[in-house]
């Protein structure tokens, strides 16, 4: 089977499109700690790779915090959770760091695809999940390594994405669910770092990433057994 590097945080929509790959792909998982607030998805990226077989990386640029600086609320503990989206939410360039990160690895081992749980609902608010943005990035890490893959020492990748394959949060909700069925409820999504509640860490349910979880789930028609504190 042709091997993919999936890009997985940890959260739903990640963990889903891996085990959608994961049947026709060999998988190959990669995990970001990018000083992000919301370490607990790291934990359910490294269960999930154990799950679906893979082998995983977890790659530490935690130093891009001190980069950031104030400019988002994901990284910065200081700044409140907003419940709806705000640019406050949007990282810069993460996902070109990530795809770069990701697209050496995948040109190494001579993976084929290099993949990131964008859908059709990010569009709309983040330039790095659009499929353009996807195929910018393809055709930079082929230019990259031109040479190489020119004179056949190495294979060309392709960047893919939900989005690109025309999928919304719910219809690759219910492709994972298929899938994973209950596991699936170990994904981690929420912004923060969890609110403890009877002596386990839980969703806090009030976040727009929780909020969008909950949606998700209700419009597709699926029992939400995610366990959150609102």
């Amino acid at each position: 089977m042709p091997s993919v590097v999936c890009i997985a945080s940890g959260g739903l929509d990640s963990i889903c499109y891996a085990a959608v790959l994961a049947q026709n792909h060999d998988i190959y998982m990669i995990t970001f700690a990018y000083g992000q607030r919301a370490r607990r998805e790291i934990d359910a990226a490294r269960r999930f790779a154990r799950i679906l077989k893979a082998e995983h990386k977890l790659v530490d640029i935690a130093f891009m915090k001190s980069l950031y600086g104030s400019t988002n609320v994901l990284t910065d503990e200081s700044k409140k959770l907003s419940t709806e989206f705000e640019q406050s939410l949007v990282v810069p360039a993460r996902n070109a760091i990530f795809i770069s990160i990701a697209g050496a690895w995948a040109l190494s081992i001579g993976a084929v695809k290099v993949a990131y749980g964008a859908h059709l609902d990010d569009v709309p608010h983040y330039a790095d999940c659009r499929p353009e943005f996807a195929r910018a990035m393809e055709e930079a890490l082929n230019l990259a390594d031109a040479d190489s893959i020119g004179a056949g020492k190495r294979q060309s990748v392709q960047v893919i994405s939900p989005a690109a394959g025309g999928l919304d949060k719910q219809a690759l909700l219910k492709a994972g669910h298929k899938i994973l069925d209950g596991r699936l409820f170990s994904t981690w999504s929420c912004y923060s770092n969890g609110v403890r509640k009877n002596r386990q860490y839980v969703h806090c349910g009030q976040c727009e990433s929780c909020i969008n979880r909950k949606a998700a789930f209700k419009g597709a028609q699926i029992d939400d057994r995610t366990r959150y504190a609102a």
